[in-house]
């Protein structure tokens, strides 16, 4: 039987909504989203990054990481700033507070989901991961192979930039 590209998209939008509902049931304790999670992770260990750079990685609209960066403002949790390097862009950082809400959060996600993703052994993960980093830096780039960035142990990180 041949596999058509609906039958990958099917099984990465189930895998995801799946994986987003359990990581939710976890949050809801917490009163956070999925996708304020997901940015507050973004934003560790950063000295700030652009809303542009953080919407696409967030993997949301810019209007919506505009409105979500403003709740997460509204609660000490976030912080904007100009770029000193460019004064026309704006920084999101996390806050003191901030950073502690990302560590008690990512430690209650990784009470939830474990080690490894539910259901996949560490080999099992260490193959899955790349092939998603494969696979999405195709997609970022048009579909073609070109432009794929790989790490020093050949694993791709994405679109190049």
């Amino acid at each position: 039987m041949a596999r058509q590209p609906q039958d990958l998209l099917h099984l990465l939008t189930r895998a995801e909504r799946l994986a987003a509902r359990r990581i939710q049931s976890v949050l809801d304790a917490y009163d956070c989203s999925v996708d304020a999670w997901r940015v507050l992770d973004l934003l560790s260990g950063d000295e700030g990054r652009s809303m542009t750079a953080l919407a696409e990685d967030a993997a949301l609209p810019a209007p919506t990481l505009t409105k979500l960066i403003d709740q997460l403002v509204d609660q000490n949790l976030v912080f904007r700033r100009v770029d000193p390097a460019d004064r026309r862009r704006v920084l999101a950082q996390l806050t003191p507070r901030g950073l502690r809400r990302r560590r008690q959060l990512s430690r209650a996600v990784r009470a939830e989901w474990g080690p490894t993703p539910p259901g996949l052994t560490e080999d099992q993960e260490d193959q899955l991961m790349p092939l998603l980093g494969l696979l999405s830096g195709a997609l970022a780039n048009g579909g073609g192979r070109e432009g794929i960035t790989t790490t020093a142990a050949g694993n791709p990180v994405g679109r190049a930039r």
